[in-house]
């Protein structure tokens, strides 16, 4: 019944499946990921099993309580006060004096307390990671709604042209294979819409999983402002160097090592001081008899006991613990190199991304379309061929999908920015 009723507290205390707005936002998408996202969870569960270990680290020893009960055999208690039942009672502090005294326990505490730092600092670092992955695959379901929605613009414009060019096939004023041609886009165009409303099914799939959505992935939509939004110079004012010392001061990975590497140090100093032996104060009462002439009398005894460290002391925990502080040392140092490395690539991305962007505001975009207009003018004026229409089309469709790309890969380049450094650049 207990271990029942202990599942049931569990269960109780889990937050429940998130519920979606029919519009998600990014922001929104943020905060129940932070409350509600299952590997959040998770890791909040390891940070509890560190506060537990720490609470055992902090822990006194239990003393220990003794009662003996005996027989003397072929002994004739005739005298007063003798007898031949023995009789006897101990305490013992179970080395607990010794261990305060000696200043083990709090190692004990300072190692446990390095490790509950260092397991928060790693879920820091768990939901930086996973928050970039969320950014990401909002990002990929922005652009699916967005290659949606465009899908479905251009397959209702060759629909029109479509009505179009069979009146004109009934007049005479087309062949066939002009017809044919049209027909052939208007099913590229159809073909480009169910790939992009798959797209954004499986996007969505993968959000509401990140999300904690429990069952039915319930009924709900992006934001696409999240890509219509205008880039931010500032973002790419800070220098390098900048970054790179706002994300060594920042990383909550790097910071978790620099835990580790002081639980490492304690773990040390904690080994060593176990190498002398925690003697046990004890406390014992004992008797046979009460009279002078008893076997025992009532005795109270003061005892001391200790191990003697002569065959061992602690070799193999002192070098563990030495090799455990070079382990977590290097790491650290390799991943201060790999942060540099990242930063690098993406500070490249970024630059990459804006000036893709940049240039595809500037006029690649406006010009396409403006191409395509042109053309279709000249179309219906005869200027121009059926070809020369669906051509300008095709790449006013390619660039627009080109465009699309480039915000999303802008935006893209900043998350991945804001993980590497740990800083939030939009703001």
């Amino acid at each position: 019944m207990i271990c029942l009723a202990i599942t049931l507290a569990v269960l109780a205390a889990q937050p429940a499946a998130p519920e979606l707005p029919a519009k998600l936002t990014l922001g929104e998408a943020l905060r129940l990921f932070r409350e509600r996202g299952l590997d959040l969870l998770l890791a909040d569960a390891q940070v509890q099993s560190a506060q537990a270990d720490q609470a055992s680290a902090a822990a006194v020893p239990n003393p220990n309580a003794s009662a003996g009960v005996g027989r003397s055999f072929n002994y004739d208690p005739s005298c007063q006060g003798c007898s031949a039942l023995q009789l006897s009672v101990g305490l013992s502090d179970n080395a607990a004096l010794s261990d305060s005294i000696s200043g083990k326990r709090g190692l004990r505490k300072d190692v446990a307390a390095h490790a509950l730092a260092a397991a928060k600092l790693g879920r820091a670092d768990a939901q930086r990671t996973l928050e970039l992955l969320l950014k990401q695959v909002y990002l990929q379901s922005v652009l699916a709604r967005a290659q949606l929605r465009f899908a479905e613009e251009t397959e209702q414009t060759f629909a029109r042209t479509q009505g179009l060019q069979r009146e004109k096939l009934r007049l005479g004023a087309i062949s066939d294979a002009d017809l044919a041609r049209v027909d052939v886009a208007a099913l590229e165009a159809l073909q480009a819409r169910d790939q992009a409303a798959q797209a954004l099914r499986a996007a969505r799939a993968q959000l509401g999983l990140l999300l904690g959505v429990r069952g039915l992935l319930p009924d709900f939509d992006v934001d696409e402002a999240a890509l219509s939004e205008v880039p931010e110079k500032q973002l790419e004012s800070r220098s390098r160097a900048e970054l790179l010392q706002a994300a060594e001061k920042n990383r909550p990975d790097l910071l978790a090592f620099d835990e580790q590497i002081k639980r490492a140090e304690s773990s040390i100093a904690l080994a060593r001081r176990q190498r002398w032996p925690d003697p046990s104060v004890s406390l014992t009462y004992s008797q046979e008899g009460s009279g002078q002439s008893a076997i025992t009398p009532p005795t109270l005894t003061l005892g001391l006991s200790m191990g003697l460290p002569i065959f061992y002391q602690q070799q193999g925990e002192i070098g563990k613990a030495i090799s455990d502080l070079r382990t977590q040392t290097l790491q650290r140092q390799k991943l201060q190199a790999q942060l540099a490395s990242d930063l690098e690539v993406a500070s490249g991305q970024l630059q990459t991304a804006s000036s893709l962007l940049a240039r595809m505001r500037s006029g690649l975009l406006a010009r396409a379309k403006k191409a395509r207009d042109l053309v279709e003018v000249q179309y219906e004026k005869g200027a121009a061929t059926l070809l020369e229409l669906l051509d300008a089309e095709r790449t006013y469709i390619a660039i627009h999908g080109e465009y699309l790309q480039d915000l999303t890969g802008y935006w893209t380049a900043v998350a991945q920015l804001e993980a590497v450094t740990a800083l939030e650049l939009r703001q």
